[in-house]
């Protein structure tokens, strides 16, 4: 039975990380390196510290941290001084759904808390989700399930009877570890083989998951 919903941010409620493909291009051509948006693939779903490994075997001495952060800073800032944070297609239609429904909402992701207040904030649904688990504050970024086991704890339910709903590998690997079924909706990355093995069910877009819940209570 399922009795709670945890969220993704990241590619699955907000296009963020198109923006970040941006930000990357933009700080890769300023630091000496050329456009890097293609990390955003390499690193989806990672928190800073497993991101700045994969950054470290990718460049190594190449480029400079500081830097890279310094004119990302720079890019994503202004971004949103001209930009509200852009939601992902059918997000309010599901939220209003699953408020109606009863379900409790937590969020888990590899962002910051500091990300996830602002972006909610900006999207006007800070007061939709109960828990919050984020990657600044779990020792082990997703795929490991910690995020996922700190945010069913926090909404007080059992993983196997939470829907996980996320877009890239990390994301359903880790929610799947943590025992939670999980829907993906895909932004940047398209599932193999592998993963389509681990998914509950696959949607084009937000909207298409209210049908999947539907279904659920029929």
């Amino acid at each position: 039975m399922v009795k709670a919903v945890v969220f993704d941010m990241d590619g699955l409620m907000f296009d963020t990380e198109r923006v970040f493909v941006q930000a990357w291009d933009y700080a890769g051509e300023k630091i000496g390196i050329g456009k890097a948006g293609y990390m955003v693939l390499k690193t989806l779903g990672l928190n800073i510290h497993a991101t700045r490994e994969i950054w470290q075997r990718e460049y190594g001495d190449r480029y400079s941290e500081e830097d890279l952060r310094k004119y990302t800073k720079e890019f994503v800032q202004e971004y949103y001084r001209n930009h509200k944070t852009p939601v992902k297609k059918g997000l309010y239609n599901l939220l209003n759904y699953l408020k109606n429904a009863g379900y409790p909402l937590g969020i888990a992701t590899s962002s910051s808390r500091l990300e996830v207040e602002k972006h909610l904030a900006n999207a006007g649904i800070t007061d939709r989700f109960q828990a919050i688990a984020t990657g600044d504050v779990i020792k082990n970024s997703k795929p490991a399930p910690d995020l996922y086991i700190k945010a069913c704890e926090l909404l007080n339910v059992a993983p196997e009877c939470c829907i996980a709903l996320e877009d890239s590998r990390n994301g359903i690997l880790s929610a799947n570890a943590a025992g939670c079924k999980t829907i993906m909706v895909p932004d940047l990355w398209q599932p193999d083989e592998q993963v389509e093995k681990l998914l509950y069910a696959r949607c084009d877009n937000l909207d298409d998951v209210i049908t999947v819940f539907a279904t659920l209570n029929s």
